[in-house]
């Protein structure tokens, strides 16, 4: 794309307020669409039916996360390395497979329309690092993450909702309801394709602030990991388990919400999820205002542990019934999802930044995805194969508890790490210049 285009000139001479406006609010609506493919399925719950000794709802649910798992293995190569050009022949080549994945899903039969479930999330674990890239290396990038990544909080409730009332109100089988669904939101998303095409490129002053992002090289992706290769693990690891929390939680947020009482109410999923989404926005967005990006990083670290003991502190006072139902679902949410939006947008920009690495964020979050979505597949599969027969409800908030301690203790040794490495750096650079006198 030609950034002299009319549409770019007037983006690029747009006030700061407008071109955030209109950046996160198309960034938002694209990955909202995209979620409009992925997720209306969960909505269904395919009662009675068993595939090779696996619930079909455990069965549908493991194939597209194994096809997103795989996917954000490849990613891990080719959002790194891919061009400016071709990002939006990208986005419309997962589009094209996703939707084609939902039809061989609604007129094949089972089990062999698992293969489709999997050929669905294959291309859309790409989607979320081709759109981050319009995004990245800016001066207000945390705003406009943090619009992109309320996705992952409300755009999931509401494609289960839609999903609910195709099945309820106008009685479409659970095979056709997630092309429905996904088909509704297909005109929306290629009008913000065409949008994100057309909004200029980080300006000199974001390059100043944030170092230049650029694709990258075999040689540069190893260079980068195994320099930081003990914190970046640490950090892949809370991924990891931040990654089986919610997964579980959304996949199964239909049982969940039924065990506690709300099981005909299709609005919950929505109703939930608002409250967590507008307070992500707020804090994460107001993390643009920290200039100093080693301080912001650090933030980063803090919140997430904050996250933490808000999962611990929530699953603790809804079973000594100190809060209601509705009430431990948006504090768990909201502790589960703030320190998510943040690994997702902020905390791998704010630390390519803070340490001086040329590259993009796409490069390291695509290492944690894989890796969380891995781990996501071993805990449905234990779930369904386990002797020990837990409810849904007392799974998540078994999953509550020893992911909030895990994560305190990983951002914490991340914390120590990363605060060696920095005063390393500051070391060196000191003697640099010292020599040059």
């Amino acid at each position: 794309m030609l950034y002299s285009s009319a549409a770019a000139r007037r983006f690029s001479q747009a006030s700061p307020f407008t071109f955030i406006l209109v950046a996160g609010a198309t960034a938002f609506a694209a990955y909202f669409c995209i979620y409009a493919l992925r997720k209306p399925f969960t909505a269904g719950v395919y009662a009675n039916e068993m595939v090779w000794g696996v619930q079909m709802k455990i069965a549908l649910v493991l194939a597209q996360v194994a096809g997103y798992a795989l996917s954000k293995f490849i990613g891990i190569r080719v959002i790194a390395s891919m061009g400016i050009s071709n990002r939006p022949v990208m986005l419309l080549g997962i589009v094209g497979i996703a939707c084609l994945s939902l039809l061989g899903f609604a007129v094949t039969p089972a089990p062999y329309n698992l293969f489709w479930m999997f050929l669905n999330g294959l291309p859309l674990g790409m989607a979320w690092g081709v759109i981050f890239g319009y995004l990245e290396g800016r001066k207000v990038t945390e705003i406009l993450a943090a619009a992109l990544c309320t996705n992952f909080i409300m755009s999931s409730g509401v494609a289960k909702t839609t999903g609910k009332w195709l099945l309820d109100e106008q009685c479409v089988s659970e095979r056709w309801m997630p092309l429905l669904t996904g088909a509704m939101f297909i005109p929306i998303l290629l009008v913000c394709i065409w949008i994100l095409e057309h909004l200029p490129p980080p300006s000199e002053t974001d390059r100043e602030q944030r170092t230049p992002r650029q694709s990258m090289s075999g040689a540069d992706r190893k260079r980068l990991f195994w320099k930081y290769a003990p914190g970046l693990s640490l950090l892949v690891l809370t991924y990891l388990i931040l990654t089986i929390v919610r997964d579980f939680r959304d996949n199964f947020a239909v049982e969940i919400w039924a065990e506690l009482g709300y099981g005909g109410q299709a609005g919950i999923f929505t109703t939930s999820e608002l409250p967590v989404a507008a307070l992500c926005l707020v804090l994460v967005g107001a993390m643009v205002f920290i200039r100093r990006n080693i301080q912001a990083f650090w933030l980063n670290h803090l919140v997430t542990m904050g996250g933490a003991f808000l999962l611990i502190g929530s699953t603790l006072l809804f079973e000594e019934k100190m809060i209601s139902p509705l009430f431990w679902m948006v504090g768990s949410g909201f502790g589960l999802f703030l320190p998510y939006i943040l690994f997702n947008g902020v905390l791998f920009d704010r630390f390519m930044a803070a340490f001086q690495e040329k590259g993009n964020v796409g490069f390291l979050m695509y290492i944690a995805d894989s890796i969380g979505y891995l781990g996501s597949v071993v805990i449905m599969l234990w779930r369904n194969f386990s002797v020990d027969t837990l409810s849904w409800l007392s799974f998540y908030s078994k999953l509550c508890y020893g992911g909030g301690m895990l994560i305190l203790v990983l951002m914490g040794l991340s914390y120590s790490y990363f605060s060696h490495k920095s005063q390393q750096n500051v070391l060196v650079l000191e003697q640099g210049q010292a020599s040059n006198i």
